[in-house]
């Protein structure tokens, strides 16, 4: 069945000029070339080609999920309050959650995940162990309240995204369920036609224990990972961990105290003393659910906030304020030292950088001094170990020692192994084979639909315009008429001709369009093989450009048709 879409009937609008407000290139041209448009702030429409672009990266998910035994349903995306409640997510996920209530006053969700109503569902299904192993998943709409929606379909309110959740009977079901999903990943991604990475991750708000993400590498990408040039590790920078031996402080002598005046910080502070910053000490407060926590890092490094909200969610972690230190005699303002106040003025937490018998000078707790030869393990204790630096460029890898090398990439997919935490907030048990309850242990898989859209569009664009992969592009064979009516016929009968033959067809046929318009609009379309009825039009002859490399040959109809549908 032929299987042609001809330009004169199609609803499509190109724009030469990028849209003011777009500064990532899939952004830009997403819209130039009539894929999406914006509908309010992170909300988007998807135009016919569009919507064919997001049914093909649906349609390549949903063969892979088929593949691996993964059964499709679809779920409500208006969700009650109660489920969210019971594991606390109601509250974890703050202000990113849209909430709303019926006209009876009852509370309600947007879903931006469906790890509770999966849970639930399973519950009422399944009762036996022999109900297990299954793997459900769905392609559906998914709502977020970004603060600040931008990067076009990369960022927005409102997405398509398909999340697939396993349920076992044992831990070592999880495993094979979480091997298989990771293998199907790959096998989309590489059918996309993405550059990706696989890289160890947090899991955040999500729960569980092993979590992995799949990055498209990207200048316009939020995340930012590394990876080691000498073995295979690589990491989303907020997992990245150090491990660091304690030192021998036999030699160190008493600790000091020494008259700093004004030296409030760590820059003023190694000026006067003439050290580097890394010979100091850090401690950043910060109130944990209202509770003032210190943070020691040494003083040449960054505390990554979000690190260290990862580590204590889903407690509340802000800055303190001057307001925090009214009335808190013990707490100097810019000489905060952890001597003599670590595990009684506040919760002492540490890099491990920081680690037993090292020494440093650092804060004094009296107005213009600070302290020298002050030793872990010996004169301050660390109540918790965390990894809360910002990583840098030739920060030792953790599994061979190597410099690290940093990255930006997109999000495109993030595989976790949730364990318990869902099932014991629902008491999802089934009977097991020895006649007692088994507790069910889960894992959640997330691909990014139309985030895979914008990814694909920032890998593989040129200055012209999009460069699909065959099987994402809206069509396989875009065919052009360069505007005299023997060339429209021509490009119409081949087009035809290829429908015929099973290949998708896209025809420029649209009349008082010039031909530079046209070859403009098939370069940003990025269809990726591009058939012009030009000049030789009369002979039967057409031109086959293909759109990546820009390869140009010159075929007989029949040959082209043969082809192009080999």
């Amino acid at each position: 069945m032929a299987q042609v879409q001809r330009m004169s009937r199609l609803m499509i609008k190109t724009l030469r000029d990028d849209p003011a407000d777009a500064e990532t290139a899939s952004h830009k041209l997403l819209v130039r070339a009539g894929y999406v448009r914006r509908t309010s702030a992170g909300i988007w429409t998807w135009l016919p080609l569009g919507k064919k672009v997001l049914e093909n990266v649906s349609r390549i998910i949903r063969e892979e999920m088929d593949a691996i035994g993964a059964q499709e349903v679809l779920l409500p995306a208006l969700l009650p309050k109660e489920p969210y409640e019971a594991t606390g997510r109601w509250e974890e996920y703050g202000d990113q959650l849209f909430r709303l209530k019926d006209r009876k006053g009852a509370d309600y969700l947007l879903g931006p995940t469906h790890e509770e109503i999966f849970t639930l569902m399973v519950k009422d299904q399944c009762t036996s162990y022999k109900d297990l192993p299954v793997m459900l998943y769905q392609i559906q709409t998914k709502y977020r309240d970004e603060a600040r929606p931008r990067s076009g379909v990369l960022r927005g309110r409102e997405f398509q995204m398909k999340d697939s959740y396993s349920f076992d009977t044992t831990d070592e079901g999880l495993a094979e369920s979480y091997r298989l999903h990771r293998e199907a990943y790959q096998r989309i991604f590489r059918r996309l036609g993405l550059d990706y990475r696989i890289v160890s991750a947090v899991s955040g708000a999500m729960g569980g224990s092993a979590s992995e993400e799949f990055l498209a590498p990207a200048a316009a990408g939020e995340d930012t990972f590394v990876d080691c040039p000498a073995c295979d590790y690589a990491a989303n920078t907020e997992a990245v961990t150090v491990k660091v031996e304690p030192s021998d402080a036999s030699g160190v002598g008493a600790m000091e105290e020494l008259d700093t005046p004004d030296t409030p910080t760590i820059e003023t502070l190694a000026e006067h003393l003439g050290v580097p910053a890394s010979a100091t000490l850090k401690n950043l407060l910060v109130k944990v659910d209202g509770e003032i926590v210190a943070v020691g890092v040494p003083g040449d490094r960054e505390v990554d906030l979000g690190k260290l909200g990862e580590h204590l969610a889903p407690a509340t972690v802000e800055l303190v304020t001057a307001e925090d230190f009214t009335g808190r005699d013990d707490l100097v303002r810019g000489y905060v030292g952890p001597q003599g106040l670590a595990g009684k003025s506040f919760k002492y937490l540490a890099d491990p950088r920081v680690a037993p018998g090292t020494a440093w000078i650092t804060g004094a707790n009296k107005d213009g001094k600070h302290a020298r030869n002050v030793v872990a393990g010996r004169d301050f204790e660390v109540d918790e170990y965390l990894d809360v630096v910002v990583v840098e460029p030739g920060d030792p890898c953790p599994q061979c020692g190597a410099g690290l090398r940093i990255d930006r990439a997109i999000e495109i997919g993030h595989i976790f192994q949730l364990g318990r935490k869902y099932a014991d907030a629902f008491q999802l048990d089934v009977l097991g084979q020895n006649g007692k309850p088994a507790r069910v242990t889960m894992g959640s898989y997330g691909i990014g639909v139309s985030r895979a859209v914008a990814a694909l569009a920032e890998q593989t664009h040129d200055e012209s315009g999009l460069c699909w992969s065959p099987e994402v592009a809206p069509a396989d064979v875009h065919v052009v008429a360069a505007g005299k009516a023997k060339q429209t016929e021509l490009a119409l009968e081949v087009g035809d001709k290829l429908g015929a033959a099973g290949l998708r067809v896209l025809v420029d046929d649209r009349a008082g369009v010039s031909p530079g318009v046209k070859f403009t609009d098939a370069e940003l379309l990025g269809v990726p093989k591009i058939l012009v009825a030009g000049r030789r039009a009369a002979e039967g002859v057409v031109e086959l450009k293909d759109r990546r490399t820009g390869e140009r040959e010159e075929l007989t109809v029949e040959e082209a048709v043969a082809r192009l549908s080999a």
